[in-house]
């Protein structure tokens, strides 16, 4: 990469892009953004609760304190009111940037309550107050837990809100055409995430396609402020192809200083996130560290303990409704009550999965006669209205009953409760190097296919699921898709 100062542009392979403009009287025409009212709104909300929680717990540390009331009781319980929500605000956590998406948010408010903690015993021990001990040892801890439940709560209504099409933050895409159209298809599928795409900048040859492909106005690189002052946006967000090299990225950084506009870089690492990615300044020099996805070690053992021992409890308490399904396919039906199918587990390794007989004996016998009813758009078969599901079967797959059988397939090891979708061998047998690494880890009863619309998905949002959970597995992903499992089979969508 060359920079070219003298006509403010970056040379770079398929030709010069324009540097975006920058003087004092271009900074002071722009209109320095507004702070969204939904925002101060939902803070507001937050505060209440934070608030209300507090003093539930300064009234339950005074109604349960064995012995006389003090004016030490009194003043620490009700000073809880106070410190809470003071605490929380100094730490970050009624920050707009953590609101609604990320882990972030639940980090800070736990980090508040372990701040709150030491500060209690360094004044209890400094002051020599005997403070009560149901205010540090019950009622600190347990208003932690309520806040975090009241912000889950608070941001199950905010991305409701946020689908709807409200309490969103207006963006302007910015970079080369391809990455451009392939950001503003993920932020429209991740609505709940808040950020609208309202307009996008984009290098000259590539502002007709974006333009028709995407539907949105464009503008060229050089007019980001404008852009975003002309559609009311508050956030830039500048992708990770080549027109964002350091340069052009600083001199649009600079250009945004006193706008209010939050700058957001994609990485370009789409389905790498979470602990795997962390910034380390080298001699000054800030570079994205990507850390290999780890398949093996402690979490492994710990995530397949979990998965036996979750699977046997689930065959106990599930016993009475295994029993019924079972003998209503026997009833209904002719033919076995389990389904034995061969998939690819771990590592490539075949395994035979267990599955309730929801269809008629002959049924892979006449798959070939429906093939051009498949509304799968990759390897899989499904249909609506198959007719070689039985009546049975049918409402068993709605609420998903006929996988429990698989229980018995995670007891033995060769299932994990939360995983990739099992594939078949011929499905595997046309996989790519890159799908392919589905195989690095076991396949799972659930996983995020399941709770992000099962048969409803195309092929390639599927395979993308699971290559993301591959690539960013951990015990607690394993815990949140688990508890959004019941959700989505109970709700029913993409089950037929």
């Amino acid at each position: 990469m060359l920079v070219d100062h003298t006509v403010g542009s970056v040379a770079l392979e398929g030709g010069a892009i324009p540097l975006p403009r920058s003087s004092p009287e271009r900074l002071q025409a722009v209109v320095r953004a507004t702070r969204p009212v939904w925002a101060d709104r939902y803070r507001a909300a937050l505060l209440g609760g934070e608030i209300l929680a507090a003093g539930v717990a300064a009234l339950a540390v005074q109604s349960t304190h064995r012995g006389p009331t003090t004016p030490l009781l009194l003043w620490s319980s009700w000073a809880l009111v106070a410190a809470w929500p003071a605490v929380l605000a100094g730490v970050g956590a009624h920050s707009e940037r953590v609101f609604g998406t990320g882990s972030e948010e639940y980090r800070r408010v736990t980090r508040a309550g372990l701040l709150l903690l030491a500060v209690a015993g360094f004044l209890g021990y400094a002051a020599s107050l005997d403070l009560p001990r149901t205010l540090v040892a019950v009622a600190v801890p347990a208003l932690t837990g309520t806040t975090v439940l009241l912000r889950f709560a608070a941001r199950k209504v905010l991305a409701t809100l946020r689908t709807a099409g409200r309490c969103t933050k207006r963006v302007v895409v910015v970079g080369r055409g391809a990455a451009v159209l392939d950001l503003v298809g993920a932020l429209g599928r991740a609505r709940h995430a808040g950020l609208q795409v309202v307009a996008a900048c984009v290098t000259p040859t590539d502002r007709v396609a974006v333009a028709e492909a995407a539907g949105l106005p464009v503008n060229g690189l050089d007019d980001v402020v404008a852009t975003a002052m002309r559609h009311g946006a508050d956030t830039v967000a500048v992708t990770s192809a080549s027109e964002t090299a350091a340069e052009y990225l600083r001199r649009l950084s600079w250009q945004l200083e006193g706008t209010g506009l939050e700058l957001l870089v994609a990485p370009g690492l789409v389905e790498v996130a979470g602990p795997r990615l962390h910034i380390r300044p080298f001699e000054g020099l800030p570079l994205l560290t990507v850390e290999s996805p780890r398949f093996e070690g402690w979490r492994r053992l710990v995530k397949g303990a979990a998965d036996r021992v979750g699977a046997a409890a689930a065959i106990v308490l599930f016993a009475p409704v295994l029993l019924l399904m079972a003998l209503a396919v026997r009833a209904t039906s002719d033919g076995p009550v389990l389904y034995r199918q061969e998939r690819v587990g771990v590592h490539g390794r075949p395994f035979t999965m267990l599955k309730f007989r929801s269809m008629v004996v002959d049924a892979d016998g006449r798959l070939e006669t429906l093939r051009d009813e498949n509304l799968c758009d990759g390897l899989l078969f499904k249909m609506r209205e198959d007719p070689r599901v039985t009546p049975v079967g049918r409402w068993l797959r709605r609420l998903s009953l006929d996988e429990l059988p698989q229980l018995f397939n995670v007891l033995g090891g060769s299932m994990s409760l939360v995983g990739p979708r099992p594939p078949l061998p011929s499905e595997v047998a046309r996989y790519d190097n890159s799908v392919r690494r589905r195989l690095l880890v076991k396949p799972g009863l659930t996983g995020l296919w399941q709770i992000s619309g099962r048969s409803d998905l195309p092929w390639d949002e599927a395979v993308r699921l699971d290559l993301r959970y591959v690539e960013n597995w951990s015990l607690s992903l394993d815990l949140l898709i688990l508890w959004k499992t019941a959700r989505a089979v109970l709700g029913g969508s993409g089950a037929y």
